[in-house]
């Protein structure tokens, strides 16, 4: 962790994320450089699209697997938001993985053998999983023991809890209500007149056009402020390339059954999370323990309550993506979980977290998450070997963080 302060960021446009708050001055070539990252990890996952979609002969931007690439990333980006935190708090959280998996064996046994309903069934893992954050954030935050060595026994505890539960054996079916989380679509509300679901379109329309005004009303806020915002003609453009892409997959994906139940969770989520780090007092809070705890603690921040709060809410997040990938896998299993930490750490630090805490976004964790489920799903229709997408997967990693470690030195 930096002894840096790194003040908490802002949103400035649709395009390039969450930026720091600075008096305006310079060049657009001068906010180019300023914000290259930002617009480097759009730019990266538009490349690495297109370039899937050219070697697999138009199959990765097709409806159907679309869909199916929402699907098999839904938990990753639900549990990249705790993962944030926590990085940004400076700690690191290596049980997601086994927690996700224990809790998903929970619920198999809860609803599978004692037939209970899938709501109660639901609300008492995601309080198990606050429960497991809690007391790993106890030992991290009062007792200071490092993150790293509880996390790791964590990992271990729960990979192995979750085996004893489950004997060794897959547990399942679920009942088709409880599966309907990860692989159910909103209910058609309007007549469907042609091939596409007509209430997907208009949602996905409005939640672009959602962000587009969100995105002006924080531009004049910062602009009234004397803030550093995004230069007209780039925001222009920025705007409108966002509400287009949107448009266009919520138009691609609302020809095959519509916009997924999970997707909907997952907007609503970043929602959420993006407001809390941009526009609270705690959100602001937890960027400055990151920064430098020393100062965060004497300028009167309970830096220890903040940490702990923080592992409870990446157990909640990580019990919630256990449930999300029990359904979709209709079966809970001894492995289930197995290498989660792995990819939600990597879409975090590729998506711009710092290793030294204090910084981070949550529109990048979203865009980090995605670049790996792309780089996964692509190299999976071009016949790739897991052996390969590994060594791939860790090389981009690796990239990320050395990017991360020159702009600390620079």
């Amino acid at each position: 962790m930096s002894d840096n302060s790194v003040a908490p960021q802002a949103v400035a446009g649709p395009v390039a994320g969450a930026m720091p708050g600075v008096p305006a001055r310079g060049s657009h070539a001068g906010f180019i450089k300023n914000h290259l990252r930002d617009y480097g990890m759009l730019l990266s996952l538009f490349a690495i699209m297109l370039f899937f979609q050219v070697v697999t002969g138009g199959t990765l931007l097709r409806p159907l697997n679309l869909t199916n690439l929402v699907l098999q990333n839904s938990y990753i980006v639900i549990m990249a938001l705790g993962m944030l935190l926590v990085i940004v708090s400076g700690h690191i959280d290596l049980s997601v993985g086994s927690v996700a998996g224990f809790v998903g064996a929970v619920s198999a046994v809860l609803m599978v053998h004692y037939h209970l309903d899938f709501i109660t069934a639901t609300i008492l893992c995601l309080i198990l999983g606050g429960v497991i954050g809690a007391a790993q954030g106890y030992w991290i935050a009062y007792f200071k023991i490092p993150s790293f060595i509880v996390t790791l026994a964590g990992m271990l505890v729960f990979k192995g809890l979750a085996l004893a539960m489950l004997q060794g054996q897959s547990v399942g079916p679920f009942s088709p209500t409880f599966q309907k989380l990860s692989s159910g679509f909103i209910p058609e509300f309007l007549p469907n007149p042609g091939r596409h679901y007509p209430t997907s379109l208009i949602l996905g329309a409005l939640i672009g056009l959602g962000l587009v005004y969100l995105a002006v009303r924080n531009r004049r806020r910062q602009q009234r402020h004397g803030m550093e915002v995004e230069p007209g003609a780039f925001f222009a453009i920025s705007s409108a390339l966002l509400l287009g892409v949107i448009c266009y997959f919520t138009w691609q994906i609302a020809s095959h059954h519509g916009l997924p139940n999970v997707l909907v969770i997952m907007i609503l989520l970043i929602g959420i999370y993006a407001f809390v780090t941009g526009r609270t007092t705690i959100g602001r809070q937890i960027y400055a323990i990151g920064g430098n705890v020393r100062a965060a603690k004497l300028s009167g921040i309970k830096t220890e309550r903040l940490t702990f709060l923080t592992f409870v809410n990446m157990g909640v997040l990580a019990a919630l993506g256990g449930l999300v990938f029990a359904a979709r896998l209709n079966t809970a299993t001894p492995k289930a979980g197995q290498g989660f930490e792995l990819d939600v750490i990597a879409a975090c630090f590729i998506g711009g977290a710092s290793a030294y805490g204090g910084v981070g976004k949550v529109a990048g964790a979203v865009i980090g998450a995605l670049i790996m489920g792309v780089m996964n799903n692509g190299m999976s229709i071009m016949g790739i070997g897991i052996d390969y997408q590994q060594v791939l997967k860790g090389l981009v990693l690796l990239g990320a963080v050395c990017v991360d470690v020159y702009n600390q030195k620079r």
